[in-house]
């Protein structure tokens, strides 16, 4: 079988409509990635074949993740190759709906001599569902430097996967059964992304934790050298699975009602291969008003910072059935 990630093969692997007009549609066999300036427009794809999504959370809504990679992809065509994608500010502003296509619409905002400025329009029922700017810039040397020490934590190779976990859990013969079926459905989810969790929170348990948590993650499959721009997209997709839930550990005793991104901020610091093990640092400094703050960052194996992300969120829940409501 094909061994490379299906994030490259498929998930993020926009056709090209016009010079700054793209669709996620996936045509198995034909890749338009990585980014080029401007190759010539692909002839439109039959309708049995877009709007194809690989993996759609239990929400019935879009990935947010999946937009953002989506997007980047799209501001990536409209910049040179030399330029390497420095920072991404996003904003949600309706659901995504996993049953049709999105459109990516790049708007050439600013095109300097360090750096350059893209701003992306996702558009599906002829309303934007979501905007974003990204910015470009030429490799340029300074010797102003410093980062953050990375967690010290057990290598990957000692950990289990979030499969093993949850086989773990199943083993266990006195499971209740609301939450082997719960397991069971995210064992049969097809994410396209290895986790292996640091510290795995007991999901039994409503009792409070910090609103931290460390797990290492890489894209699943092969994606090998190539441009940065292609491993960007990459991390921009995995920043935001589990992202947000950081939020909810100091909450357990509460059942989720609704929650869903508002805004997605990513910086890239240094190059990296997203299908190698990255550590991915989160916490939340704060949670109110019905939104939650989630700050993290993905480290290389060696302790380089590669990624800082930053996300909020609306988080609205209600008490477990089982607890007083006085």
């Amino acid at each position: 079988g094909d061994l490379r990630s299906v994030l490259i093969t498929s998930v993020l692997n926009l056709e090209r409509l016009e010079v700054d007009l793209f669709r996620c549609a996936w045509a198995p066999g034909r890749r338009d990635w990585p980014p080029s300036p401007s190759p010539p427009p692909s002839p439109p794809l039959p309708s049995s074949r877009r709007g194809r999504h690989h993996w759609v959370p239990a929400t019935q809504r879009l990935f947010g993740g999946q937009i953002v990679g989506q997007a980047l992809v799209a501001a990536a065509r409209a910049v040179s190759r030399d330029e390497q994608v420095h920072s991404l500010h996003c904003y949600f502003v309706r659901t995504g709906d996993p049953k049709v296509p999105v459109l990516y619409e790049v708007e050439r905002t600013r095109t300097g001599k360090s750096f350059s400025v893209r701003s992306v329009k996702a558009i599906q029922h002829g309303k934007p569902i979501f905007t974003c700017q990204a910015s470009f810039q030429l490799s340029q040397g300074s010797p102003v430097q410093h980062q953050f020490t990375m967690p010290a934590v057990p290598p990957p190779e000692e950990l289990m996967t979030q499969e093993e976990l949850i086989q773990k859990f199943l083993q266990n013969p006195n499971l209740a059964e609301r939450y082997r079926k719960h397991l069971t459905k995210i064992q049969a989810e097809d994410v396209p992304i290895d986790i292996k969790p640091v510290n795995p929170p007991d999901i039994f348990s409503s009792e409070p934790q910090e609103p931290k948590q460390l797990f290492w993650v890489r894209a699943r499959g092969y994606i090998g050298e190539t441009d940065m721009k292609v491993h960007c997209c990459v991390a921009a997709y995995i920043s935001d699975y589990a992202f947000l839930g950081t939020a909810l550990l100091p909450h357990r005793q509460y059942h989720i009602k609704f929650m869903v991104s508002l805004d997605h901020s990513l910086w890239f610091h240094a190059p990296f291969r997203a299908d190698h093990w990255m550590l991915y640092e989160c916490e939340s400094p704060w949670a109110g008003g019905c939104r939650g703050l989630v700050q993290g960052r993905l480290w290389r194996r060696d302790g380089v910072l590669a990624v800082t992300c930053a996300q909020e969120g609306v988080i609205r829940v209600e008490q477990m059935a089982n607890q007083s409501k006085l």
